[in-house]
């Protein structure tokens, strides 16, 4: 299930309420209004946010080999995570190949991470690189100790990019109040697309219906209920 959920600003406030009571793994980035979200969450970092300041880096000061050397280091974990793909592992399988795998190479990238942000100077792009690696480095390593997390949340970065990338052009448009709404036609849309549903077919189906339907019923029309039923259906 995909939730987008609306607030008018960045601050901690708005997660807070919306993980009140919330007890699991919270993947996420190093933005500060993550922080101090409610006892009982688990962090987990994301490994693209880790990787991307490294990138930044090499693209700044491309004679400098040691981004570049980081960056290949950081290809080497998503090339395990390929090989689960490829392999169709569950849980628990990927947690062993990732121990076996992942783990010697996590090791070693932190050492190396260490030694070369104690040669440099601080406030430089492969500083604050390096910074933001060992800072989230304990939270990273939550992947390795659970097969059902992954490396990185970039499912869910692909999913807000549209809306990110509209937000500035809707800047002067519409009001506040639209904003729940927009929330909710996102989390239908992308949670069709996690299930693999078309969007086109679904909406087809459900919006006719729902001039008549029960309230108390509602839940049947949800992408999840929606795609049992059909799959339940005699073909």
């Amino acid at each position: 299930l995909v939730v987008f959920e609306f607030q008018m600003g960045r601050g901690r406030a708005g997660p807070k309420e919306f993980l009140q009571g919330f007890r699991g793994k919270l993947q996420c980035d190093g933005y500060g209004a993550y922080a101090k979200l409610g006892e009982g969450i688990t962090y987990v970092a994301c490994g693209a946010h880790l990787r991307r300041g490294f990138v930044d880096a090499a693209k700044l000061a491309p004679l400098d080999s040691r981004p570049q050397e980081i960056v290949a280091r950081f290809a080497e974990l998503y090339a395990v995570e390929q090989e689960a793909r490829e392999r169709g592992l569950g849980a628990e399988a990927r947690w062993a190949l990732r121990q076996a795998k992942s783990a010697p190479v996590m090791a070693a990238l932190k050492a190396r991470l260490v030694v070369i942000r104690q040669a440099i100077a601080p406030g430089g792009k492969l500083a604050q690189a390096c910074d933001y690696a060992l800072d989230q480095w304990s939270r990273w390593e939550e992947y390795l100790r659970d097969g059902s997390l992954e490396i990185d949340n970039n499912w869910c970065e692909g999913a807000m990019r549209p809306l990110a990338l509209g937000r500035k052009n809707w800047l002067h448009l519409g009001s506040p109040e639209a904003g729940p709404k927009v929330a909710a036609i996102a989390s239908i849309v992308e949670t069709c697309r996690r299930l693999d549903i078309n969007v086109r077919t679904y909406l087809l189906d459900i919006l006719p219906k729902l001039g008549e339907w029960p309230i108390n019923r509602v839940g049947e029309l949800t992408p999840t209920a929606w795609k049992t039923a059909r799959a339940a259906k005699p073909s």
